[in-house]
């Protein structure tokens, strides 16, 4: 087996996928009740979080109803004008603080875990009762201590990160699939039997 295959796969092997699959199911219940989830990263990991909510507003495998998902990125007339009037370190973290709400999500993508921007906006979410859901690379880093969970990959090289990362995010919107497929079985059942 190629190095590359065999670093990704004792990488899978030692992350906490179960942790972004519980993640996932306390999502679906808060995005089917009306919160909000923002991600947030750079280079590579901003285009995971880019996937993660494109998979939500859109759909992953099953067909379901649209979820608010936004990724803070990709409004770019913002990120540039937040980057050029308060510097890029607070690209993220006041996009948060003008949409976010408490209880709604943020999802952050570090492979170091150290990204100055990504790190101000789990501060900022701490600030605004926003629960931070973070996935790095190997700890400690300044992510973690700022976010309420965190789920470090155990690899050393970026690129597998960004892999593992790539997984987790399926990972998490399989989950959001069932927990809503759960939750509407739940209501159309009991409705249905009080029918007959």
């Amino acid at each position: 087996m190629h190095a590359h295959l065999r670093r990704l796969s004792a990488a899978l092997g030692g992350t906490d996928a179960a942790r972004v699959e519980a993640w996932g199911a306390r999502a679906a219940r808060a995005l089917s009740d009306g919160q909000r989830l923002f991600a947030c990263g750079n280079g590579g990991s901003a285009a995971e979080a880019q996937h993660l909510t494109a998979e939500l507003t859109g759909r992953f495998e099953d067909e379901r109803a649209p979820l608010s998902a936004i990724a803070l990125h990709a409004e770019t007339s913002s990120v540039t004008a937040i980057a050029n009037d308060y510097g890029y370190r607070q690209v993220y973290a006041r996009q948060l603080r003008a949409h976010a709400r408490p209880g709604d999500l943020l999802v952050c993508m570090s492979t170091s875990g150290n990204s100055e921007n990504v790190v101000a906006a789990a501060k900022a979410a701490h600030e605004l009762g926003v629960t931070c859901w973070s996935m790095t690379g190997p700890g400690p880093s300044a992510l973690e201590s700022l976010s309420d969970e965190t789920v470090a990959v155990p690899a050393p090289r970026t690129s597998t990160v960004q892999e593992v990362h790539l997984a987790l995010v399926h990972v998490f919107c399989a989950a959001v699939d069932r927990e809503l497929a759960a939750r509407e079985h739940e209501v159309f059942v009991p409705a249905r039997r009080a029918a007959t």
